[in-house]
């Protein structure tokens, strides 16, 4: 597994999704005042990311099937993107981090692993 595995469909884990997206959604209002052309482009797709692992989460059909640890790859590197067109265009110099092994050690074993 690459990443955090999606939570139990409860009421109170829906109503935390909900009210996660909204804050998301006001930030991201700000970030498209202020950023530039390939910052708000990346965080836009960041965003599209970010909604597929939602409905993964969710469980929500789509037309295209997915699984989660390749979802979470594809955010992952949106989130990498996104960092690097907002430290261009603010001049913050250097990488955004050095690199670091993932997935750690100390990681639990993936569900599929664990059964097969």
């Amino acid at each position: 597994m690459t990443g955090p595995a999606p939570l139990e469909l409860t009421a109170e884990v829906l109503a935390e999704l909900g009210a996660a997206e909204a804050r998301r959604s006001a930030l991201g209002e700000t970030c498209e005042l202020l950023g530039d052309a390939d910052t708000n482009t990346a965080s836009k797709t960041l965003n599209h990311c970010l909604w597929r692992l939602e409905h993964l989460a969710r469980g929500v059909p789509t037309e295209e099937e997915q699984l989660w640890d390749e979802a979470y790859v594809e955010f992952r590197e949106a989130q990498r993107r996104y960092l690097e067109c907002a430290r261009a265009s603010l001049g913050v110099l250097g990488p955004v981090n050095r690199n670091v092994a993932w997935p750690p050690a100390w990681r639990p074993l993936s569900r599929s692993s664990r059964t097969g």
